[in-house]
């Protein structure tokens, strides 16, 4: 996390979710983007979550990441309660692999978006990206920060495969 005030806040349903959720941050941190991290359940704390959306707007927040298991309320409880775009990460849960968490971010009634990615870790390295993407149409250093990261991954792709090296020598 950055000194800057935060511009993009990223919230889960426990700490278990950390481990997923960390990949919007090491996102983030590489493209010098400010953001929060908050445990916020939308069934284990209600009012911290009325609290956390209501307020984000006015503590500089443009665009919340919410990652949930299970469930998922959080994503869509959050995108009722706050005019900001909201990411939703469903994270793997043990019992369905994370499939009844994209379901329940994904199936929000019209008129409560909550814009929904992949399960799991790549998940929420695309909400950091597209959070960052949605920064960067109103800021041209992080625009430039998001060509320069492009090019490098483009870069780290090599033109032809090359064979393992052999296990027995």
């Amino acid at each position: 996390m950055s000194d800057q005030t935060p511009v993009i806040g990223i919230i889960m349903g426990s700490q278990s979710d950390w481990e997923t959720m960390k990949n919007a941050a090491d996102v983030l941190d590489a493209l010098n983007v400010a953001y929060e991290t908050k445990i916020v359940s939308a069934h284990r704390t209600p009012d911290r979550l009325y609290d956390y959306a209501k307020t984000a707007k006015s503590r500089g927040l443009k665009v919340i990441i919410a990652g949930a298991g299970g469930a998922a309320h959080l994503p869509g409880m959050a995108a009722a309660m706050t005019p900001l775009p909201v990411l939703g990460v469903p994270v793997q849960s043990r019992t369905l692999k994370g499939l009844d968490s994209l379901l329940s971010i994904v199936q929000m009634p019209g008129g409560v978006p909550v814009g929904t990615l992949a399960i799991g870790s790549a998940g929420a390295k695309n909400a950091g990206l597209m959070a960052a993407e949605i920064m960067a149409l109103m800021d041209d250093g992080l625009a430039a920060r998001l060509d320069d990261w492009r090019a490098a991954q483009t870069a780290s792709v090599a033109d032809e495969p090359v064979d393992p090296a052999p296990l027995i020598p």
